[in-house]
């Protein structure tokens, strides 16, 4: 079985940010015959995130560390990620996610963001691990009408990236 899990780290529940990784996820579960989809509101754990240890989010951690394809999103805040999400992601050392194909999205109202999700996002989960093998999202908010169409043309090009680099880190975990 082939597990997705979208991880958002945005402050708002259910938020936007979270219903364009929910569609990224489904995008790429619909490629993937015996595919799960577990979707982590990390907001939901807000109370617990900077407790230390803390066995709730020792779990969450452990489980999205062995997924095979990871969907982590967040909205632009100062031009980067959010601290919901960063204060989360300190709970991995260098490495913790390399079993994981990871695919960063960022979501933000103002192009001139654009970067944000390659410069700090995609750099911060390869520094943990995980291969990001293909193009991240930067969705704007105001293409929301569009989201559909939008993601279906990254799909049409990035499905097959990620399940390829998903088959390829199968075939050797567990081998060190």
């Amino acid at each position: 079985m082939t597990s997705v899990i979208v991880l958002v780290g945005n402050p708002k529940p259910h938020s936007r940010t979270r219903a364009v990784c929910a569609a990224i996820a489904s995008r790429v579960a619909a490629a993937i015959p015996d595919a799960t989809v577990t979707e982590i509101d990390l907001i939901d754990h807000a109370e617990i995130l900077f407790t230390w240890p803390n066995a709730t989010l020792a779990a969450l951690a452990t489980e999205v560390a062995n997924c095979d394809i990871l969907i982590v999103g967040s909205p632009t805040y100062k031009g980067s990620y959010t601290g919901v999400l960063k204060a989360f992601l300190d709970r991995y050392p260098k490495d913790g996610l390399r079993e994981s194909v990871a695919v960063p999205v960022m979501t933000a109202s103002e192009p001139n963001h654009q970067l944000g999700v390659e410069v700090h996002l995609r750099s911060l989960l390869v520094e943990l691990g995980a291969s990001a093998p293909s193009e991240s999202v930067f969705f704007m908010m105001p293409n929301m009408p569009k989201m559909d169409d939008i993601l279906d043309e990254w799909a049409a090009r990035n499905v097959p990236l990620v399940l390829a680099a998903a088959a390829a880190r199968s075939s050797t975990r567990g081998r060190s």
